[in-house]
């Protein structure tokens, strides 16, 4: 044992020397202020290998250990496997006109083998509040999920509602260098914990496959592969570049643009990584009618209409180290004038900067298994067409591309997992949606387009059908459902007319972020995709309502002027109704939430600009983004979908009931904490 012992210490040493020679140390940056380190540590591989060395002599005890925990975890399941099937965004209105029509006969086949019911959805109907739900079986006030972003008490400065990465904690500094002697943290906002964790204890393992609002990864008794927040390596949900022989400059919402400089017959560029890290350079070599993509010692030919295969890149920070990364290129110009659109920088999945999964090489063993894969969080850049960055082709080869590699990991996990939980949710069917649904009522080359895509999702339904047996039971559903998008609606610029938000100097118009917002004048203001807030005194840094009587009154003064409020251009009814959330919500996270939910009506939704915090010229305008369907709306107008393969008998079934559903399925008594009711679920069979 003691030469065993010293030859493990040997190679730990000239694995750690040769790190250190490879990659040593280096700081970058992700998100506003954040930043992660790549520090390579001899104690962190010493340890490393001696914690291996003693696993493995304690791996018989530890297997016999399991065996017993997991038997005793299963005596009162009354099923073997639950199989949750998450389709983003499927609309039950499309489905149920689809299932009349017989194009969904996967679906079709469950329904008439089990049920099907709508699914009540989460106030506010967004994906990071319902997925949130899902996971917890409580309400909003309980997992603290409120939107996509909420907003600082001090600055009033949104923020990203769901994680926070923070910088090292411990940095040595010489002059202007920061030498990290700590690991960055990551935040997980989310609160409650989740059905999993909670099987986890009764040693019931589960997979959970891209459920969003799971970055940072949690420690529990299975495998997990991060979702909806995990930011790419710039800090950003996802920063797409632009690179162009064109001078003329442009502005985007959610990407940069670069210039692409002639050398010769060579065009030069750079891709931007993280902060503090050195621009990776690249060239395009002409080579006949396809040009070649030289990036990082490696070459790629740039094929019209293709996009490139995932590349893996490698960025310097300023000591050397080594951030790693992949990205795909598509050429959308070629001629006299190139253009290149390049994806957001994404966490390589095999080299993970920041914890994706968990364990953590279960992302590194999905890559190694089935080929590199996209890891950003919003991984379907919306933003890019929105811009007219890439074409509507681009977008929908790039969604499909996406979508193969989810599939991939599902069978995976379905073939892996044969006991337990499997929870895969596929974001393809809300992302579509929202950038083709205004060819719903039109013609031309996309008119299907939707209707495709509900085929393609009815096949992911075949393929967890094809992996049920007796003792499993299968659940497709969805978070929301959608509407149109056609007319924008900035509260904030409503706010200013009527008197309850004020702006410095007499100015029109505030930038975004509330730049030039008099809070000393301000009662009420909006951000985010559904709340509204009233500037309260002694919660937020300048407040000026004063809690109690005058907040009650102000409640009751908004929500009677703003429901039912209309757009005299279309004469049609734009807000449905105002919910106060001391109403609606019950929990500790109650003074985060926001005041009111604007229940917008179909066809319109808050402006792009309300939602960053600016007030515009316009109260209501029209939507001219790709952008055209959305379900920020009143949540009875968009509920989700739910199916599954044994009958259950539920008038109202709401998505807070799927958690303490998968509970009861396996002989487990919900805590009393949890806002959802096990649903009936018809199971005629013991699985223990």
């Amino acid at each position: 044992m003691r030469k065993a012992l010293r030859l493990v210490l040997w190679i730990a040493l000239a694995a750690a020397l040769r790190s250190g020679a490879d990659e040593g140390f280096g700081l970058a940056y992700i998100g506003p202020g954040a930043g992660f380190a790549f520090l390579g540590s001899f104690l962190t591989l010493l340890s490393s290998f001696v914690m291996s060395l003693v696993s493995l002599l304690l791996w018989p005890l530890r297997m016999a250990w399991r065996v017993i925990r997991r038997r005793q975890g299963f005596r009162n399941a009354r099923v073997r496997r639950v199989i949750f099937l998450g389709l983003d965004g499927l609309d039950p209105r499309l489905t149920e006109k689809y299932l009349a029509e017989g194009k969904l006969p996967n679906l079709a086949k469950l329904r008439a083998q089990g049920s099907y019911h709508r699914l009540r959805t989460t106030f506010p109907a967004l994906s990071p509040v319902a997925w949130s739900t899902f996971a917890t079986g409580v309400n909003p006030a309980r997992h603290n999920i409120f939107d996509f972003l909420n907003r600082s008490l001090k600055t009033y400065v949104p923020e990203l509602s769901s994680a926070r990465v923070h910088p090292p904690r411990r940095v040595l500094r010489l002059g202007p260098l920061r030498i990290p002697l700590s690991r960055p943290w990551v935040e997980m906002r989310r609160k409650s914990q989740p059905f999993w964790k909670i099987l986890g204890e009764q040693s019931i393992a589960s997979t959970i496959v891209r459920v969003p609002i799971t970055f940072p990864p949690e420690r529990f008794h299975g495998r997990m592969l991060a979702a909806m927040s995990t930011p790419d390596l710039r800090g950003t949900q996802g920063s797409f570049s632009h690179f162009s022989t064109r001078i003329e400059s442009a502005h985007y919402e959610s990407g940069s643009r670069y210039p692409l400089k002639r050398a010769g017959d060579c065009l030069e560029g750079s891709l931007e990584g993280p902060e503090d890290a050195l621009h990776l350079p690249f060239r395009v070599v002409p080579n006949g009618a396809e040009p070649t993509l030289e990036i990082d010692g490696q070459s790629f030919a740039l094929k019209p209409g293709e996009y490139t295969p995932w590349i893996r890149v490698r960025f310097r920070a300023r000591l050397g180290a080594g951030v790693h990364g992949i990205v795909r290129f598509l050429a959308t110009e070629m001629g006299p004038e190139c253009s290149l659109y390049g994806t957001p920088v994404q966490i390589d999945p095999e080299r993970p900067a920041l914890p994706i999964s968990h364990p953590p090489f279960y992302a590194a063993y999905l890559a190694k298994l089935l080929g590199t894969y996209s890891t950003l969080g919003m991984a379907e850049d919306t933003w890019a067409l929105n811009e007219g960055v890439i074409g509507e082709q681009a977008f929908l080869d790039q969604s499909y591309s996406i979508l193969a590699e989810r599939e991939a990991m599902f069978r995976n996990a379905l073939e892996k997992t044969p006991r337990g939980v499997v929870a895969c949710v596929f974001d393809t069917s809300d992302r579509v949606q929202h950038m083709f649904f205004r060819h719903l009522e039109g013609g031309g080359r996309y008119a299907n387009t939707i209707e495709d895509l509900y085929k393609r999702m009815d096949n992911l339904v075949g393929l967890a059908a094809s992996h049920t047996d007796p003792n499993s039971v299968l659940f497709v559903l969805s978070d929301h459902g959608f509407c149109s998008f056609r007319r924008s609606v900035n509260l904030n610029t409503w706010l200013k007319e009527n008197g309850y938000l004020a702006l410095k100097d007499g100015a029109s118009e505030s930038g975004p972020y509330f730049q030039g917002v008099d809070w000393t004048r301000t009662k009420a203001y909006t951000l985010g995709l559904a709340g509204l807030y009233l500037n309260l005194k002694g919660r937020e840094a300048g407040g000026m309502v004063e809690p109690g009587a005058e907040a009650e009154a102000l409640r009751r003064e908004l929500i009677a002027k703003l429901s039912g409020l209309r757009d005299a251009e279309h004469s049609q009814e734009c807000i449905r109704t105002i919910y106060a959330t001391n109403a609606i919500y019950k929990g500790p996270y109650l003074p985060e939430a926001p005041d009111f939910i604007v229940g917008y009506n179909d066809g319109y939704r808050t402006s792009w600009d309300a939602a960053i915090g600016k007030t515009s010229a316009r109260v209501i305008e029209d939507n001219p983004k790709a952008w055209s369907g959305d379900h920020a709306v009143d949540p009875h107008l968009v509920p989700g979908v739910l199916f599954c393969n044994r009958r259950v008998d539920a008038r109202d079934p709401g998505i807070e009931d799927l958690a303490p559903t998968a509970l009861s399925l396996f002989g487990l008594v919900p805590p009393v904490w949890m806002d959802g009711k096990p649903l009936p679920v018809e199971v005629s069979r013991h699985a223990g």
